[in-house]
């Protein structure tokens, strides 16, 4: 099941005109998978290029892949130190119509959005919560800097 719908995800995101997101499949394992997602414009984020990994189960789609970030990421849903990534499609909101690109998608809306209610990274979400905005995008556009350029 996993094997046939990486397959037709292979072939439509082969047609993807969306500059913002690339993804590639691992010559070995159509399971394993590296996006490549542009920071968008209007966050710290914006002039970095970020990989996460995206690793599908046996169980896909009924269950939902792994994402991590292999950039280092200043944010508040992602471990800095692990590139593991809190988003609740993953987890709770998991559901067989999300595919890959979707997954990418909804990533980059996070980067755009931060939710600091679930930080994996405390830092950024106390500086997110106690309103100090200035403080957060400047170390996020640092951290972009030096990591995703």
């Amino acid at each position: 099941m996993a094997r046939n719908r990486l397959t037709k995800e292979y072939r439509e995101i082969s047609r993807l005109e969306d500059v913002s997101i690339k993804l590639e499949a691992s010559p070995e394992d159509l399971h394993d998978w590296n996006a490549y997602l542009k920071g968008p414009e209007g966050s710290p984020y914006a002039g970095g290029t970020f990989t996460i990994r995206l690793q599908c189960p046996s169980q896909y789609p009924l269950s939902p892949p792994t994402v991590t970030f292999v950039t280092r990421c200043f944010h508040p849903n992602v471990n800095f130190e692990t590139g593991e990534l809190c988003l609740d499609i993953l987890k709770t909101d998991w559901s067989p119509a999300w595919s890959l690109i979707s997954v990418c998608r909804a990533v980059v809306a996070l980067l755009h959005d931060p939710n600091a209610d679930s930080p994996l990274n405390c830092d950024a979400g106390n500086l997110i919560r106690s309103g100090d905005m200035l403080g957060f995008r400047t170390l996020a556009a640092m951290y972009t800097k030096e990591h995703a350029t």
